[in-house]
């Protein structure tokens, strides 16, 4: 008996021993070489996984990282111009600093502006909203107000303006991840050049009905009428499909579009306030003398 337990066991450990020699040998023929830098590199980015530089997590765009020739197609949105160096630096290849983006909201179609029309009663989704209908407005291309681009942002840099029902951009917290941009149905989001202190001038208006169409659907639409592509002193704005477009690469904020856009269509933020022209001063000031004398009477 004791015979027969000890060859069992002999057997079994034969077996093993030769299973373990073919897989030691297989494991070699099929082994995958990773490149040691890929760990390195993928240490000193942020560890977002947001998709933003075009490639499925940090660890994808460590790999395509080390394996180019060229990075200068390459961005890591999160980590900026800070994680690029240090991974050129780790790969001994030259990258040149790419200007910071952000996110902005290409919609200023508040109820103030545009009137509803029905009432949406359905899943609070754009995306499944915009398969079904227009919209709750005139204006097929604004702003459907359900919120898919907050619930997709990582970093809780958009949020909905109760007021206004449009979404509203962080710009200290907006990592230019690209996930609101490709979450809207509309696209009235898209990623911009930021500026110094923040500034940016762009048109708030995606409509692309001829002028009279959008006037009357939202008072604040772009309706082409061009006056800012004329007025423009750098060529960085375009007209197409009814609708103006800044360039925000060409565009160097000297708000001159500003002053020409008949419907407000144009935002200029975080500027200082305009210096008032003489003949408004001296309106002003006989308006103000006007209202003293009536107070007095």
């Amino acid at each position: 008996m004791s015979a027969t337990i000890l060859l069992t066991i002999i057997s079994l450990s034969a077996i093993g021993a030769i299973a373990a020699i073919i897989l030691y040998f297989v494991a070699q023929k099929f082994k995958v070489y990773e490149d040691p830098r890929i760990d390195q590199v993928e240490e000193i980015l942020p560890a977002a996984n947001c998709g933003g530089c075009g490639y499925p997590g940090c660890r994808g765009f460590a790999e395509a990282l080390v394996k180019a020739d060229d990075l200068s197609s390459y961005y890591c949105p999160v980590g900026g111009n800070d994680a690029m160096t240090k991974a050129a630096e780790i790969l001994g290849k030259a990258v040149e600093a790419k200007d910071p983006l952000v996110a902005v909201v290409r919609c200023s179609g508040s109820p103030a502006h545009r009137k509803r029309t029905n009432a949406y009663d359905g899943a609070t989704s754009c995306a499944i909203s915009s398969s079904l209908y227009s919209g709750e407005t005139g204006c097929e291309f604004g702003c459907l107000g359900l919120g898919d681009c907050v619930d997709v942002c990582d970093f809780d840099a958009i949020y909905m303006n109760e007021e206004t029902g449009l979404p509203v951009v962080v710009d200290d917290k907006c990592t230019a991840c690209g996930a609101c941009v490709k979450a809207c149905p509309n696209t009235i989001i898209e990623l911009r050049k930021k500026n110094k202190k923040d500034r940016k001038i762009f048109v708030s208006c995606v409509n692309h009905d001829k002028g009279g169409i959008a006037k009357k659907a939202c008072s604040v639409a772009c309706i082409g009428c061009g006056k800012c592509v004329k007025v423009c002193p750098f060529d960085a704005i375009t007209l197409e499909n009814y609708c103006a477009f800044i360039d925000s690469e060409k565009c160097k904020l000297c708000r001159k579009c500003v002053l020409e856009c008949p419907t407000g269509a144009i935002q200029e933020i975080n500027f200082p306030a305009r210096k008032a022209k003489p003949e408004e001063k001296e309106t002003a000031k006989a308006e103000s003398k006007e209202t003293k004398q009536n107070d007095n009477k």
